[in-house]
């Protein structure tokens, strides 16, 4: 299985194709819906890597492949100036997910 990257900017597909990791960058919300059914077209591909600003922009759709469980798998990572969650995300998430506070 093969990680392919959907990226706002050249900067973090440079650094992930240092790694081996094809991708693409795109800007607009069509562009990024474009790419995604290309991706999920693709049976080599079995994780896509995603820059949080961009999942933003299409919040319902990310949401729904996540909790379909079928390939690719779905990850949001920062872009080169960092995260764009807020500082207590993951014991939030965890809050929020299974009610036990951290």
């Amino acid at each position: 299985m093969k990680i392919f990257l959907i990226s706002d900017n050249t900067h973090t597909l440079a650094g992930m194709r240092l790694a081996g990791i094809e991708g693409v960058v795109v800007h607009r919300r069509e562009e990024v819906l474009r790419e995604i059914e290309k991706v999920k077209a693709r049976s080599d591909i079995g994780i896509l890597l995603i820059t949080e600003l961009l999942a933003e922009k299409l919040p319902n759709e990310i949401n729904e492949m996540k909790l379909s469980h079928i390939l690719p798998v779905i990850v949001e990572i920062p872009d080169r100036h960092g995260t764009r969650r807020p500082p207590d995300f993951l014991t939030r998430y965890i809050k929020e997910s299974i009610g036990i506070r951290i």
